[in-house]
């Protein structure tokens, strides 16, 4: 029988504590008003989540967009715990780490999983570089780039990490390689609640290609964008703005997004694809964008997080032609979301000059 949303599952820990419904309501009061600021928010998705409405309200990210409020199904978000859980073989009793801020749907979501699958969860503060027990064993944990890029050395006793939120880069998967830590990146987004689909980054059985979960389909629109059946946590048919190549009814690869493909001189260029080939060759964090153009209608450009301009033209040695940049544009700090997801379109309107 499919667990609801009404119910906490007997193993269910909170930071070494067990707690029924009653007693977890007053655990949400005291951390709203007692607790740190991640705290307060932990307490207000709790009190949210063991009231009597059977949706939640959830804020997006606001990576491609304004951030905006959406209303989630509990029972969705329930569903969504246990394809997870499924999927990961995860047990009653497993030991979990919350180290996401809980503003956002990942965040939300290990709550859930905790709550549904009786999970032991333990949470800290959701900072860049979290400080966790390094001599506890975890099961289960998800992660942004970031804080696996900060944390790389100390995961050893995490077992199951899942990153999402941006793309893994590359020298970062090369830095996982090797670890005992079997790391996930995951596809998904708040309209799906959480992922829908993983891809494994290292070990024996890493991955080329994203696989989704069993109950999803997928297929493209006209566009060549993703388009996603997820019954079970999305009453409609999404269609995404990721360009993809599907390469079996089960497996796709991500592309680009079909809002920041660059035409110049009609030569298709997708920002993602150039920036993963510079990664590692330029320290400062940056962005490939376009500028309007007379000959080529859009040519490509290099927006640098820095106060000037220090990128060597040896770092463009493995671009094709049409893929190096015409010229490069400095900006002191980016635009960024409090997951910190760059924001393309916020950091390019510092710039101004026609710049998208």
């Amino acid at each position: 029988m499919t667990p609801t949303f009404d119910k906490i599952h007997l193993k269910f820990k909170l930071n070494g504590n067990s707690y029924n419904v009653e007693d977890l309501n007053e655990v949400a009061y005291s951390l709203v008003k007692e607790g740190a600021p991640y705290e307060k928010v932990m307490g207000d998705f709790l009190m949210d989540w063991l009231d009597a409405k059977d949706y939640i309200n959830v804020r997006t990210s606001g990576s491609t967009g304004k951030p905006k409020l959406m209303k989630v199904s509990k029972q969705a978000m329930v569903n969504s715990a246990i394809a997870t859980g499924n999927y990961f073989n995860m047990e009653p009793g497993q030991k979990a780490l919350l180290c996401l801020p809980t503003h956002y749907i990942a965040g939300k979501m290990m709550l859930v999983r905790a709550m549904v699958l009786g999970l032991e969860l333990d949470f800290v503060d959701p900072t860049s570089q979290p400080v966790f027990d390094y001599g506890q064993t975890y099961d289960f944990c998800a992660m942004i780039p970031l804080q696996l890029k900060n944390t790389v050395d100390y995961i050893y006793n995490i077992k199951t990490l899942i990153i999402g939120g941006a793309t893994i880069s590359q020298p970062l998967e090369d830095a996982i390689q090797g670890l005992e830590t079997k790391i996930f990146a995951t596809y998904g987004m708040t309209e799906t609640v959480s992922h829908v689909a993983v891809k494994a980054m290292n070990g024996e059985h890493r991955m080329k290609y994203f696989t989704v979960f069993p109950d999803v389909s997928i297929s493209q629109d006209g566009r060549g964008c993703l388009v996603i059946d997820a019954p079970k946590v999305a009453l409609e048919q999404l269609v995404t703005t990721d360009v993809v190549n599907i390469h079996s009814p089960t497996e796709f690869e991500l592309i680009g997004r079909a809002d920041n493909i660059i035409n110049s001189g009609g030569v298709k260029l997708f920002p993602e694809q150039i920036e993963a080939k510079l990664a590692g060759k330029i320290k400062e964090r940056f962005i490939i964008a376009s500028q309007l153009d007379v000959d080529l209608g859009e040519k490509l450009i290099l927006v640098v997080e820095s106060d000037k301009n220090t990128v060597d033209n040896s770092a463009f040695a493995d671009l094709d032609k049409f893929e190096v940049p015409k010229d490069i544009y400095n900006i002191p700090k980016f635009k960024e979301t409090a997951t910190g997801k760059i924001q393309r379109k916020d950091t390019l309107k510092l710039l101004g000059k026609n710049i998208h």
